[in-house]
């Protein structure tokens, strides 16, 4: 959307009314001082005829409108032009703990997730990157960003499944720190995720907070079947069930700007991955103008002493 860097300038705007008034002022006062006097020679001095009085408007417009393209050359308007050539850094962070073993997503919740994730690389325009990070108990990078969507897929495809916990926040964490390696491409985080963070070094909440200081979204897909799903059993019998925390996901994509997907199956899964593909587009460049109103302006004062006082003048 078009707008301005520096909006306090557009206050200098008033001075333009001021000026009108004042303008108007004096021309007022000098009729009624020739009225006044009431000397021929002295009102056609004045007043002048209708052609000059009209010449001189023209000046004074001249000079407002030149005046009003610098301030809000101050202001530093920009308007977003053209497309990001770089395109867009997208980083994939994929829980890889115990819990993804699961069967209830086919042939099991991580391979579900691996396979959605490579689909979502191989849908990224040529000018993207894209990383991957995995998490369980701590976090590691399984793929570093790079535009060849061949190499990142084969990356995807090699993790494995473990048995740790779920460090979401590490995850996130260490998400952040590589989208801030390429600070030249917008960068968007995808948190897929089916637990409640027990592990790391990194709370979810820290992790969201330094995304939100760099201006990085998060979209999170929670993984969780419509039924509870069992991972285990301990040594009594008891079941032991794979848990997930609806709001602590909707809250990092709350606060960061990115959005939230519940998924409960293999091809909701899809679903939520497909639906988070146009959001890695490129964008619209911000590009500022300030230059052409500070050049018209320079102009346009060029132009009216030039006609005051020039070859050309239009007042003897």
């Amino acid at each position: 959307m078009p707008g301005f860097n520096n909006p306090l300038w557009l206050i200098g705007l008033l001075v333009i009314p001021v000026l009108i008034g004042v303008y108007y002022y004096i021309i007022r006062k000098k009729k009624q001082e020739a009225i006044a006097f009431s000397r021929v020679a002295f009102v056609k001095s004045v007043l002048g005829d209708a052609k000059r009085s009209k010449r001189t408007h023209i000046l004074f417009v001249l000079t407002l409108v030149a005046i009003g393209l610098l301030v809000i050359g101050l202001a530093d308007p920009h308007v977003p032009i053209g497309q990001k050539k770089e395109g867009m850094n997208v980083i994939l962070v994929i829980d890889d703990s115990g819990s993804m073993q699961a069967t209830d997503y086919q042939p099991s919740r991580i391979e579900a997730a691996k396979s959605d994730a490579e689909m979502v690389v191989g849908n990224l325009n040529p000018e993207d990157s894209a990383g991957v990070i995995i998490f369980q108990s701590g976090a590691t990078t399984a793929a570093y960003l790079s535009q060849n969507k061949a190499w990142v897929q084969g990356k995807i495809a090699n993790i494995s499944p473990s048995s740790g916990s779920t460090a979401i926040g590490d995850g996130l964490a260490l998400a952040v720190d590589m989208a801030q390696s390429d600070p030249a491409k917008k960068s968007v985080i995808i948190l897929l995720s089916d637990g409640v963070n027990n592990a790391g070094m990194i709370t979810p909440e820290e992790a969201t907070a330094l995304a939100n200081s760099a201006g990085i979204p998060i979209d999170t897909i929670a993984l969780g079947t419509a039924t509870p799903t069992i991972l285990d059993y301990d040594w009594t019998g008891a079941a032991d069930y794979a848990e997930l925390n609806e709001t602590a996901l909707k809250d990092i994509a709350d606060q960061t700007g990115g959005t939230y997907y519940k998924s409960i199956d293999t091809q909701t899964l899809k679903e939520a991955y497909t639906g988070l593909i146009p959001n890695t587009v490129p964008v619209l460049e911000e590009t500022s103008i300030k230059d052409w109103f500070i050049f018209g302006a320079l102009v346009l004062l060029c132009l009216e002493l030039w006609l005051r006082y020039g070859k050309g003048r239009i007042i003897p």
